[in-house]
């Protein structure tokens, strides 16, 4: 009897060696837990799990979007990670992975590894290929991209969640802030401007939730965001995409976010997590830098997100956000002026009066697309140094 239950007791501890291993080896699960009240957890490997995130797109001092963070033989995610772990980053979002898949997973090991940060993985479906979302040949290539993307990166143990899009609903009607318009015979011939953006947005969301749907066949580990500008036509998404998991929304609001996590939980009763926030650091009206402005937003927003979380006294139904960005990017200004990504651009590029500390800027431009990451850069020969911000150690105070 003495031997059976020695052999027993080896068995056991083997067995859960042996799970333990696998554990490790293994993807992680991830999901959403509904609480009272309708409020949120992210449960990642049994655990809640608070988005303390950072928008990653380390785009080099000279060059320009087409830049391949992931395939740098300098690996500035090697450097750009210990900085981010000091600071309590726990996610970075990126836009896409690169065009080599081994070197994307290499990264991804060394993120999570190395620095215990997890990839919200991201996909533009095609949103700067010449859109047509009602075009089936168009639909079916995006499609098959971003289904190939997903079995090619669902078992490493890093990934958080897929993001579908990235404020695709810009390109739903005409206006200032179109970009990329796309339309059939039958939207135009709708005489109602209203209308045709709703039936535009009836097909793309439409399309995001057939390809969230075919990802949850091949990956139900984790879940799919759809990444929206604003909560523009969110009516029309809370209809037809309740294979969606999450909604992704960038947000510019200034220090508050309004009535935005009242609205969120009435329309579309589903979590939400902020997928770009945050202030750049250049004041065009004073013209000059001002690091504490930007800290200043930054912590206001983070506080305010913070507050609808699980654990906080509001909503209750927010998973977390991303800074928008990691570092500055020098070819934002004037993408078609390639000598121009050399030089670190004042000139404002929009207006928007919610960021009110420069808003009398002449004509109102008071928002500088080079002047958004926690960290500066400053050239070198090799990797651009990073000159961390104000922002920066506020986000440490906050985070860790």
């Amino acid at each position: 009897m003495k031997k059976i239950i020695i052999a027993a007791v080896c068995i056991v501890l083997l067995t859960a060696a042996l799970l333990g291993v696998l554990n490790k080896m293994g993807p992680q699960r991830v999901y959403i837990k509904t609480l009272e009240s309708n409020r949120f957890q992210l449960i990642v490997n049994g655990s809640p799990y608070i988005v303390k995130g950072m928008v990653y797109s380390p785009t080099p001092i000279g060059q320009d979007h087409a830049y391949d963070f992931w395939a740098d033989p300098q690996k500035p995610h090697l450097y750009d990670g210990k900085l981010m772990k000091a600071i309590g980053v726990n996610t970075i979002r990126v836009y896409q992975p690169s065009e080599d898949p081994e070197k994307t997973k290499q990264v991804m090991k060394d993120f999570y590894s190395k620095f215990g940060i997890r990839v919200m993985m991201g996909h533009w479906l095609g949103f700067w290929d010449d859109p047509n979302y009602a075009d089936i040949g168009f639909r079916e290539k995006v499609k098959k991209d971003v289904l190939l993307m997903v079995s090619t990166y669902k078992d490493e143990k890093g990934i958080l969640c897929w993001i579908l899009g990235n404020e695709n609903n810009v390109s739903f009607s005409y206006g200032p802030q179109t970009l990329n318009l796309w339309t059939t015979d039958e939207i135009e011939a709708l005489d109602d401007p209203y209308l045709k953006r709703q039936a535009r947005a009836k097909i793309y969301y439409s399309f995001v939730n057939e390809i969230s749907r075919e990802i949850h066949k091949i990956d139900p580990d984790h879940p799919v965001v759809l990444a929206n500008a604003e909560l523009t036509d969110i009516d029309v998404a809370s209809k037809v995409t309740q294979d969606v998991d999450i909604l992704g929304c960038s947000i510019y609001r200034g220090k508050a976010f309004g009535s935005f996590f009242r609205e969120v939980a009435m329309k579309f009763k589903r979590p939400i997590l902020i997928i770009e926030f945050g202030c750049d650091r250049y004041n065009s009206f004073l013209k000059e830098e001002d690091e504490g402005i930007q800290a200043e937003f930054i912590e206001a927003e983070w506080k305010e997100i913070a507050k609808n979380t699980f654990e906080g006294s509001g909503i209750g139904n927010c998973l977390g956000g991303f800074v928008f960005e990691w570092t500055d990017e020098w070819w934002k200004f004037n993408e078609e002026n390639r000598p121009g990504w050399n030089m670190h651009d004042t000139a404002a590029s929009w207006s928007n009066g919610a960021y009110y500390f420069d808003i009398k800027a002449p004509q109102n431009l008071n928002i500088n697309e080079e002047w958004w990451g926690v960290c500066a850069l400053e050239k070198h020969k090799g990797l651009d140094e990073r000159k961390p911000t104000k922002a920066y150690f506020k986000l440490k105070e906050l985070w860790r």
